[in-house]
Order: C-alpha cells, then sequence, then structure tokens
C-alpha cells in the first residue's frame, strides 16, 4: 500500500495543496490564486466561502491525481497565514468577511497603548500587540463594529477555517495562537488579562477554541467534506501550524540556533531558542511541535508582497504583463545600489512603523525600470537585514551554520547574493518548492504515528551564498537606509 500525507498551505496570494509520500518525497502539488477583497487602503479582506471554494478545487485535482495512481491518503493537516482574525458564528458560518493579517485598520487601537501594557502583554505572550493580532482586531470590532462580535461564537486563524472546513468542527494550536499573542508561554493556555489590557472583556477568551498540538488529529473529513475535495470520508486531520512555523519545519531548521529568512508576501525572519527562558523580545514568539522550543520572530508584510505591487504597478498599461520574475531579471540590469534609489517597503505598513507607506527616495529622471526594479530588491533585503539585527540584539543564540533562505529570494540567484551581502552571513539557499505545505505534511505524518525521520535532509552546500565583492558598499547603503526609516515617522503621520 502506497500511503501519503498531503499538507495545505494558504498564504495571502495563493492556495497550495502538495502530497508528500512516506519519506517526505514531494509527489504532486496544485496551487491557485486567492480571492481578496481590498475595501480601503488600510482594509484588507478574505471571502471566507471563496477561499474556501478554492482550496476545494485545488485539494479535488491533487486528490485526484493520487486515486488514480494507488495512493492511499494517511493523513491531512493545513497551515495559513498566522492572526488575522476569522469569525464563524454557532452553525460554523462566516460572520463577516475576514480580516487578512495585513490590514492596518486597528493601527490607532495599538498607538493608543501605554508603554507599561504594552511591556506587560509582551512578558506574558512573547509577542508585542500590532494592528493584525486577533486580540487587537477584536478590540476594533468592539469599538466600531460590536455586532460582529455578538454573533461569533468561535475567532478561528486562517489554517483554522479550512480546518474547520475540513473536520466540522473548530479547532486550534499551540503555535498559531501563542504567534497570535493570546497564550501565556508558562501556562500554555490562553490569558484572559491579556485580553483586558487590550481594553476587551475577559469572557472574550471563550471565541478561542480549546488548544491541541499541531501534531495532534483533532478530527476527521467529513461526508460534505469528501464531496468537496476528494479526500476519502474519514481522513484523519491534524491541528496544524501557522505557515511561519511550518516553513522552517519544511526546510529542517528546527534546531536550537537555526536561523530561517522567510521571502514571502511578509517578511520572516525566525531564530529557534529555548521556550523555558524568558522570551526574546521580538515581534513576534512562537511555541516549536518540538518540545522546549519556540520561534522568535520579526515579521511584517514587507517582502515579496513588495515585487508583486511594483509588477503590477510598471505593467499596468502594458499590453504584456509584468511578472515578478521579469522585475527580479530587470533588477540584473542595473549595478549594486541602484544609482543612488532608495526604496522603503511599507506598501502594507510593518508592525513597528505606525502610518508607514511605501516611500521611494532619491528617484531621478536617470532612473529607468531595472533602477527601479533593483531599488524595490534591495529595499525589501535591507529591511530582512533590519529585523535580523533586531533578533540578534535581543540576545538569542544563533547558529554558525549558514542561514536558510526560503521563498523568492532562494530562488533567484542573484537576489539571494543580494542577501548574503547585506545580511552579512552565508546564506544556503532552500529550493524545496513547498516548504510551508512540506512542514505542515510533517506534522500529519506525525499525527498518526509515521515514522518521519527519514524526512530530514542534509543542506546542500553547493546552495550557500557567501558575501561578496559588494558587502561593503551595501553596509553604506544600510547606514543610509535606517537613517531614512528614522527620519520619515513624521512624513508618514502626515501622510496617514
Amino acid at each position: 500500500m502506497k500511503i501519503c500525507v498531503i499538507g495545505i498551505d494558504v498564504g495571502l496570494t495563493s492556495a497550495k495543496a502538495a502530497a508528500f509520500d512516506e519519506v517526505g518525497r514531494e509527489i504532486r502539488t496544485v496551487s491557485a490564486p486567492n480571492p481578496r477583497v481590498a475595501v480601503s487602503r488600510e482594509r484588507q479582506e478574505v471571502d471566507m466561502d471563496a477561499l474556501w471554494e478554492v482550496v476545494a478545487d485545488v485539494m479535488r485535482d491533487l486528490t485526484g491525481e493520487l486515486l488514480r495512481e494507488g495512493w492511499t491518503i494517511g493523513a491531512v493537516g493545513a497551515t495559513g497565514h498566522g492572526n488575522g482574525l476569522y469569525l464563524v458564528d454557532e452553525d460554523l458560518r462566516p460572520v463577516r468577511t475576514a480580516i487578512a493579517s495585513t490590514d492596518s485598520r486597528a493601527e490607532s487601537v495599538v498607538a493608543g497603548l501605554d508603554g507599561d501594557t504594552v511591556d506587560a502583554v509582551q512578558r506574558i505572550t512573547g509577542s508585542l500587540p500590532w494592528a493584525a493580532q486577533p486580540g487587537v482586531l477584536l478590540r476594533w470590532l468592539h469599538d466600531n463594529e460590536p455586532e460582529s462580535i455578538a454573533a461569533a461564537r468561535w475567532s478561528l486563524t486562517c489554517k483554522d477555517w479550512l480546518t474547520t472546513c475540513l473536520t466540522g468542527a473548530p479547532s486550534a494550536d499551540l503555535s498559531d495562537s501563542s504567534g497570535c499573542g493570546l497564550v501565556n508561554l508558562q501556562t500554555r493556555d490562553y490569558e484572559p488579562a491579556v485580553l483586558e489590557m487590550l481594553g476587551l472583556p475577559a469572557e472574550t477568551a471563550h471565541l478561542f477554541p480549546p488548544l491541541r498540538a499541531s501534531d495532534d488529529v483533532v478530527g476527521k473529513v467529513t461526508e460534505r467534506a469528501a464531496a468537496q475535495t476528494g479526500l476519502p470520508v474519514g481522513t484523519p486531520v491534524v491541528a496544524g501550524c501557522m505557515d511561519c512555523v511550518a516553513s522552517p519545519l519544511g526546510a529542517g531548521s528546527s534546531s536550537l540556533g537555526d536561523v530561517t529568512v522567510i521571502v514571502g508576501t511578509w517578511a520572516i525572519n525566525s531564530v529557534v531558542v529555548p521556550s523555558d527562558l524568558e522570551p526574546p523580545r521580538v515581534t513576534i514568539n512562537a511555541l516549536l511541535p518540538e518540545p522546549g522550543t519556540m520561534l522568535a520572530m520579526e515579521v511584517a508584510p514587507t517582502s515579496a508582497a513588495s515585487i508583486e505591487w511594483a509588477a503590477q504597478l510598471l505593467g499596468a498599461r502594458s499590453t504584456v504583463p509584468v511578472t515578478p520574475r521579469d522585475l527580479l531579471e530587470a533588477a540584473q540590469d542595473a549595478e549594486p545600489l541602484a544609482d543612488g534609489l532608495l526604496f522603503l517597503p511599507f506598501i502594507h505598513g510593518a508592525p513597528e512603523h505606525l502610518g508607514a507607506s511605501g516611500t521611494f527616495l532619491g528617484i531621478k529622471d536617470s532612473h529607468r525600470f531595472p533602477h527601479i526594479a533593483r531599488a524595490v530588491a534591495e529595499g525589501i533585503t535591507q529591511y530582512h537585514r533590519v529585523q535580523l539585527d533586531k533578533v540578534r540584539a535581543t540576545g538569542a543564540t544563533v547558529s554558525d551554520a549558514p542561514w536558510t533562505l526560503a521563498g523568492g529570494g532562494a530562488k533567484n540567484p542573484i537576489w539571494a547574493q543580494m542577501f548574503a551581502d547585506i545580511v552579512g552571513r552565508p546564506m544556503r539557499r532552500q529550493l524545496g518548492t513547498e516548504l510551508g505545505a512540506r512542514g505542515v505534511a510533517l506534522l500529519a505524518a506525525r499525527g498518526i504515528d509515521l515514522d518521519v525521520a527519514a524526512w530530514r535532509t542534509d543542506p546542500d552546500p553547493a546552495l550557500v551564498v557567501a558575501p561578496g565583492a559588494c558587502r561593503e558598499a551595501y553596509c553604506e547603503q544600510a547606514r543610509i537606509f535606517d537613517r531614512s526609516i528614522a527620519a520619515m515617522g513624521a512624513v508618514w503621520e502626515a501622510c496617514a
């Protein structure tokens, strides 16, 4: 009997489903774009039913091929973007459109918290309050849309919504919930006092489903979900985890000190740290499935989202659309430093820079398409560097081994070299196609007691990129970049 497991990975731009055999080899992946609703500049929302339809269609394509080829589907798990807010009622129907993690409507809630409150929340949960956290968004709804909270029975994350659609029951796991700033890291349970600190009634905690381990089986595929997805009725479903956790797991970066840089819609910069010590003062600390470990992360919607935005913008009036790949290829035609053009990659804001917006500095009439392309890639990379510097400044122990680079920055060799030059560390390009899906599929395999020892792979030294001749020039650009961000606060506030 050929047994496989399936990982579903739903980010802010696409939904993917990938199948892996018992030793972790990828069998097949199917993907499709996600529905998004941009209500306004600050409001980014997701039609929950439309999202499930996309996932179900992707799953149906994948499972059809697997079953025709004689595979037995042993288990399934889902990962998705962390934070944001997916509210459902008693019948598990959406109360309103979901709020995405790129949403910034609740920045005023964060701005209204005093420093002592922010410090207390960080000490308890390991995470700093920011605009798209579930608790902060619930506070915004409490103040501006109380009827939505009144109608809600469960507050879910993206992957919890998918798991609910598969099993017909709400669930939550420790990785997502801790990464959302809802869990007391000492008790490993929800902390109602944090909700009170955010200005919510403590009883708001009743909206959150009971916590489970990421690899716990939390239900089985229902008849309805089977008809929609092609999965066999009764297939075990694990709790899953947030994508920030799934991708390092899929890349094999789960030992203490391992550093992972993920270039996705969000910039994810993480290091594995002990969970029994005081959490590093970073934006997010999320508990890992491995006992005694958690992931300390600096995150922001400042990464490949800017590449996609720039490509769409530059190709908007062209008969031939400009793709992100086209943009990165054009960047190769400009010299490093983009002839003095600097890009601050805040088109979706950033948790630690309230009101920030995307900004070009130093633009001249001599700048052309390649300069803009290069500046966007360099600006994204420089902000990854800012976040990695912040992680290291907490005192977190980092490995001397090359850091793992995953996502778009890994797949493009020019961009990978840019990362090594700007970050100043050897970077190991992780070219696995679907790391998030692989990570949660590994959890699904563990959930049904498959031996996952063979899933771990040895790094290929040929994929390590060392800092090169541009390192010194990028250090100077970094100083200008940092000063520019510090000087822009008042400008961004005025623009907002």
